[in-house]
């Protein structure tokens, strides 16, 4: 579908993109521009469903930070717009190009400049992959904590710019909660700073916390400061099944009503546990019809463990088996990270919802969900961090079936007003992009509209930095 968008370049076309092209060489090397269209269209898309993207004149891959202050003062001078980019794990559409852009991919800023065990903090540039920094400052006896599910890949610019979460968050928190500052170049090509590396502070506006999650729409960050926390034990984990995803539910109330602070608490759904099963052969309880996953990283988890598994078994849990060692934990947890790769393998195509909801809205959430999978006759499995009430619906459907595909489309859009209707939001981690455009406006409502355009046009009045996406 991306080869069929480029065709034949007109002359004009062919001037303006040389042009363009000789301009960034003057302060590029030439292995970091690249303009083969064969090349340049594995850059369109993140890994969205449903988003539209168009084709790149070019794909520049920075190393420094002076070389993407140049890119800007080229792209500002000749009125082209900017897409960053990181590994385009992103589920959104919000790093697909657009017509005729740059698109500036920082995979290759990929240095940890410091880590400092004393004030606890990294400082790393955007292409630094996730896992990657786990284990590096692990071994200073550090831990950070925001863990997507697609660690192994994503970038921390990415998950920046998205304001990821992961399995964690229940008790860690977010990515938002852990960037202290932003090393930021705008859309002119200046340089700027935010935040501090202090444990606290407060000078002026949170211009860091505005930038996560802007989705490369009012900068380009190009060095984070990040907060790190003292490793914690290894977690223990617990799986409870159910004989309904409501039943599931209850027992995550009763959970966080009781004051326990799980490390993970995580659900899968029948159609989830199957899938898993039928990918990965891992032996999972396929008769339940959901399964809760606690976990507990404390100096006692087997106690915690214990507790909740007696808030579980009250709230109708059909078994409760606590893990043995961290071996067994292990093999859990990947059991829920294989759920997304597992659900595509059902149809060959997915749309991944992240609508968020009130933790005690969770069961209406899922029960909401089964009834629009009947509707129209769709395999629509649930995972969820649902400790927090962040749910992923996941629609599995036939790319190659026109009216599967539309079905899709319109049981993900029934999804979100669900999640809406139920006080909660379109998106818990996933971002905006182009695929929820439409749903942030129903969302933030004219007046927040408005003023989020209009810091748009403060930091980026050309309108040249990811254009078309978020509103």
């Amino acid at each position: 579908m991306i080869m069929s968008r480029i065709e034949a370049p007109r002359d004009e076309d062919t001037a303006v993109t040389g042009g363009l092209v000789d301009r960034l060489l003057g302060g590029l090397p030439a292995e970091a521009v690249l303009t083969d269209p064969d090349v340049t269209a594995a850059y369109a898309n993140d890994m969205a469903s449903f988003c539209a993207a168009g084709t790149p004149a070019v794909v520049v891959l920075p190393r420094t930070v002076e070389q993407v202050q140049h890119v800007m003062r080229v792209a500002t001078e000749l009125r082209v717009p900017v897409v960053p980019q990181g590994a385009r794990t992103g589920l959104s559409g919000a790093a697909n190009a657009s017509e005729g852009c740059v698109v500036l991919s920082l995979v290759k800023m990929d240095r940890i400049l410091e880590i400092n065990p004393v004030d606890r903090v990294a400082v790393v540039e955007p292409g630094v992959i996730n896992a990657v920094l786990s284990r590096a400052v692990n071994e200073h006896g550090l831990y950070y904590p925001p863990d997507p599910s697609s660690w192994e890949m994503c970038t921390i610019g990415g998950n920046i710019g998205t304001a990821s979460g992961g399995l964690c968050c229940v008790k860690y928190g977010v990515t938002a909660e852990y960037v202290l500052g932003l090393d930021v170049v705008l859309a002119d090509g200046r340089l700027m700073s935010t935040g501090r590396r202090t444990a606290k502070g407060v000078a002026g506006y949170d211009l860091t916390r505005l930038f996560v999650g802007s989705e490369g729409s009012l900068g380009i960050v190009v060095r984070a400061t990040l907060a790190l926390k003292p490793q914690p034990p290894a977690q223990l984990v617990l799986a409870a099944e159910f004989g309904s995803a409501r039943a599931a539910c209850d027992a995550v109330c009763r959970i966080m009503e009781g004051g326990h602070v799980p490390s993970l608490l995580e659900l899968m759904d029948r159609t989830t546990v199957k899938a898993v099963n039928d990918l990965a052969h891992m032996g999972l309880p396929e008769t339940t019809e959901a399964l809760l996953l606690a976990a507990f990283d404390t100096h006692d988890p087997a106690a915690d463990l214990a507790a909740v598994g007696a808030l579980c078994d009250a709230a109708g849990a059909t078994q409760v088996v606590p893990a043995e060692d961290a071996a067994e934990s292990e093999l859990l947890l990947q059991a829920r990270r294989l759920s997304l790769t597992a659900l595509e393998a059902v149809k060959g195509t997915t749309m991944i919802d992240d609508v968020c909801v009130p933790r005690s809205r969770l069961g209406d959430m899922l029960d909401g969900i089964e009834r629009v999978a009947e509707k129209y006759a769709l395999t629509i499995g649930v995972c969820a961090h649902a400790g927090d009430g962040n749910t992923h619906p996941t629609v599995c459907f036939d790319a190659t079936d026109p009216d599967e595909s539309r079905r899709a489309r319109e049981s993900f859009d029934e999804i979100m007003a669900l999640g809406l209707e139920l006080g909660g939001t379109i998106t818990g981690e996933h971002g905006v992009g182009v695929l929820k455009k439409e749903w942030l406006a129903r969302e933030i409502g004219p007046v927040g509209v408005e003023m989020q355009r209009a810091i748009k046009t403060a930091f980026d009045p050309l309108g040249l930095l990811n254009p078309g996406k978020l509103f």
